[in-house]
């Protein structure tokens, strides 16, 4: 499946950006299960921001020392 460039390289920031959100709804949130569901999902998504970040910087620093 391909993905449009811009589309692409903002995938991590919106990961980081959902998951804050996420991360201060579940303070707000007091009905039921729902705050925990809010933290897990919330810190998946900061966990997966930060790893395609790291990701991609290691492979784009690795293409650049083979060139």
């Amino acid at each position: 499946m391909w993905i449009a460039k811009p589309v692409y390289e903002s995938l991590p920031y919106f990961y980081l950006t959902a998951g804050v959100l996420s991360l201060a709804g579940a303070l707000y949130v007091n009905h039921g299960y729902w705050p925990g569901v809010a933290f897990a999902t919330g810190l998946a998504c900061l966990t997966g921001g930060v790893v395609l970040l790291l990701k991609r910087r290691d492979a784009r620093l690795g293409n650049r020392r083979n060139r």
